[in-house]
């Protein structure tokens, strides 16, 4: 069988690859290296801006121009340095090479050997990774979640008052509000949206070893802790100072970690609305052309919430993936980050991909009310607990002597189904003042829900 032209082996750079291009900016092989070049290009700056080795500061004029170099990063710089790097075998090197070679272009060859100065190739990546994951996460990743929490905030606010059968277990339990039920999820996603969006993106300038060692030998009266983290701090990310030759990874293992317990909320959210659908809560809106089934025509099958499920879960390997390996480097350094940090992108993107699909589902479903209030005008035994709670109530304030109001209501009701007939007829002949007897024979399963509708608002 012949060979197919070459194709893309994950589906987020195929078939789901519009869902999730705009992290290919930041986190490809691409927005990495025009990242490496935004970083050699800065550090140029900076040493000639602070005219050391006797050299003058670039005019305006020079620093736009070698700014272009990774402003206007494009085609023509991706092919180079993937020709250069098939020579050097080393990434770094070849980012190196390529800004050396672009200074000649611009004339500026007396300050070519102040391109990568005094730096380990890890001061190169910690502060690329540092720029292109904070502008994906806040850039991208996170506008894609604050859609998902804006929208669970409307269906909360929408649904506020649709008293719904609560399943404890998976059994009938005290009634709540649909819209309570969603604003339970958008008050858990805004509180980790919190610790995501104030995370450190920590980057080292320190050389070989962490020690500046290098740089003290071309300089020893500056100070280079200062300004590195001058430099690193100028770029809009943190400064790590007491490294080994690598950054240690440790803002990667916490923003990772606290990206896949976004996941694991994100992940409770797409079964318990699969779950709402199942039970006919939500119904399903019908898009035009689709195909539920190859052979049950009536079928509208809740895609867009298992999509996120299984995503968020290749998500959330990876993430713990990520963040198991980038926590340990033998010694000062080995490679073992190097490919690791190579699938952030991959594990950002399934759970690009995640909320992409659960955002587009609550556009896809409408809440049928019917349905809520049928199902709770066939659960009156759920108002037990209020019965036996008013009878403790009673008999503390002296206007009950019946004992044990917990068995008195199990015996009633538990195993069995108990009607608003059978439910008021036991509640009238009860032993308890007639304020609190008038209480409950108004109340029914659709107003047993408490404080719901407030919470959710």
């Amino acid at each position: 069988m012949p060979s197919l032209p070459t194709q893309p082996l994950s589906p987020l750079d195929g078939r789901y690859q519009a869902a999730v291009s705009g992290l290919a900016d930041y986190l490809s092989e691409a927005g990495l290296n025009r990242a490496r070049v935004e970083v050699e290009v800065e550090w140029l700056i900076a040493l000639t801006d602070r005219s050391l080795f006797e050299t003058s500061p670039l005019s305006d004029a020079d620093k736009q121009r070698l700014r272009a170099l990774y402003r206007d990063f494009g085609q023509a710089e991706i092919d180079w340095l993937a020709a250069k790097e098939a020579v050097t075998r080393h990434d770094v090197k070849a980012v190196e090479y390529l800004v050396r070679d672009r200074l000649s272009s611009l004339g500026l060859d007396s300050i070519a050997e102040l391109t990568h100065f005094a730096c380990t190739s890890e001061d190169i990546n910690s502060a690329s990774y540092a720029l292109t994951v904070k502008r994906a996460i806040e850039g991208v990743w996170l506008p894609a979640l604050d859609a998902v929490i804006t929208k669970l905030r409307e269906l909360a606010v929408e649904h506020a008052d649709a008293a719904m059968l609560s399943r404890t277990h998976g059994q009938p339990a005290t009634p709540s509000t649909m819209g309570k039920e969603l604003a339970v999820f958008a008050w858990r996603l805004e509180r980790v949206r919190g610790q995501i969006a104030g995370s450190e993106y920590l980057a080292k300038f320190s050389g070989a070893t962490g020690t500046w060692s290098a740089h003290l030998s071309a300089e020893p009266d500056v100070d280079w802790p200062q300004l590195s983290r001058e430099y690193i701090e100028g770029m809009g990310i943190d400064f790590n100072e007491l490294t080994t030759q690598i950054e240690s990874h440790d803002w990667q293992v916490e923003l990772y970690d606290r990206v896949r317990h976004a996941g694991g909320i994100l992940h409770n959210l797409a079964t318990d609305i699969w779950t709402y659908i199942s039970l006919g809560y939500f119904a399903q809106i019908p898009v035009a052309g689709a195909t539920g089934s190859s052979t049950m025509p009536h079928k509208i099958n809740p895609i867009r919430f298992e999509n996120a499920e299984a995503n968020l879960e290749l998500s959330a390997a990876l993430l713990g993936s990520l963040s198991q390996t980038l926590v340990t480097s033998r010694l000062q350094r080995d490679l073992t980050d190097s490919t690791t940090q190579r699938n952030i992108g991959v594990a950002l993107g399934h759970s690009l991909l995640a909320l992409d699909n659960l955002r587009r589902g609550l556009n896809e479903i409408s809440l049928s009310r019917d349905v809520l209030l049928d199902d709770l005008d066939h659960n009156w035994e759920v108002l037990a607990e209020a019965i036996q709670t008013v009878i403790r109530a009673e008999v503390v304030a002296g206007r009950s002597s019946i004992t044990d109001p917990y068995a008195l209501l199990k015996e009633l009701t538990r195993g069995h189904r108990v009607g608003a007939t059978e439910l008021a007829s036991f509640v009238e002949g009860l032993e308890i003042g007639d304020a609190a007897k008038q209480r409950l024979l108004a109340l029914t399963p659709a107003t047993y829900t408490g404080l719901a509708d407030r919470l959710a608002r």
